[in-house]
């Protein structure tokens, strides 16, 4: 990961799907806070005003938030923009490795083009989360590549998250082990702005919990149970009938909002 130079920012605009809307991470009022809305209220904190738009929409597909997203993005005008997708390709019946990178890398250039700082981040692989997601490890580890790959021609700024173990330690991810928890999303936040060099930062999300997740074999197994019957069934069952969690939906943020000396992570 290579780091940006420290500066100030005046308009953060965050894209992608689920991850960036901020699910699983409550925000007490009904809706989610997220890591996007965390690194905007550092970002608050250490300048003292931000503005800040959150296009995020749960369910899309990269080509998706390629068509639904980044003109928005654009005439918003960012001098500060996140980028993460992926997941739902991945996930999907077929996918294609070349098509997301060529969305992806655009979507990276058009931002850097117009002056923004772009910022992306590796998924990990889930296998140790969920040993269902050793049938699309290979999938992920071709994301990744990916996203190193565009990372490196458009300029942007990669965090790979993939590198680390303590990305995948149950504790830092919701019940569906998709999505981060409150401590995911926080952790998620700190490593994107140790990337900017934020005043006060550091390598901490990197580190291990302490002490060592240790589960009896019944608790692994009701775990796993859990699992099944509350998110991977029905998730299937969706899937199936066609259905997208992004139906009926629209940006978590889509104006520019103005942020002034937000809570810290």
């Amino acid at each position: 990961m290579s780091l940006a130079s420290p500066r100030s920012f005046q308009r953060y605009v965050a894209l992608g799907d689920s991850s960036t809307e901020g699910l699983d991470d409550p925000d007490g009022r009904g809706g989610y806070r997220g890591w996007s809305q965390r690194l905007a209220e550092r970002l608050s904190e250490v300048q003292g005003e931000l503005a800040y738009a959150n296009l995020a929409v749960r369910g899309l597909t990269t080509a998706e938030v390629r068509a639904r997203q980044l003109d928005a993005a654009l005439a918003l005008k960012p001098d500060l923009a996140t980028l993460f997708c992926g997941t739902n390709d991945v996930t999907q019946a077929r996918f294609d490795a070349d098509r997301v990178a060529a969305d992806i890398e655009v979507m990276q250039r058009s931002l850097t083009a117009s002056g923004a700082t772009v910022l992306s981040f590796t998924l990990p692989d889930l296998t140790p989360l969920m040993p269902l997601a050793r049938l699309i490890s290979p999938r992920i580890a071709r994301l990744n590549r990916a996203l190193a790959s565009a990372a490196q021609r458009s300029g942007s700024l990669l965090v790979d998250f993939a590198a680390y173990p303590v990305a995948t330690d149950p504790r830092l991810w919701s019940e569906d082990r998709i999505h981060a928890n409150a401590a995911g999303h926080a952790r998620i936040a700190e490593a994107l702005a140790y990337a900017l060099r934020l005043p006060g930062s550091s390598e901490s999300w990197l580190q291990p919990l302490v002490p060592p997740l240790q589960r009896t074999r019944r608790e692994r197994w009701s775990a796993e149970m859990q699992w099944w019957t509350r998110h991977f069934l029905p998730w299937l069952g969706q899937g199936l009938l066609g259905r997208s969690s992004s139906h009926g939906r629209g940006p978590k943020c889509p104006t520019l909002t103005s942020m002034r000396g937000q809570a810290s992570l």
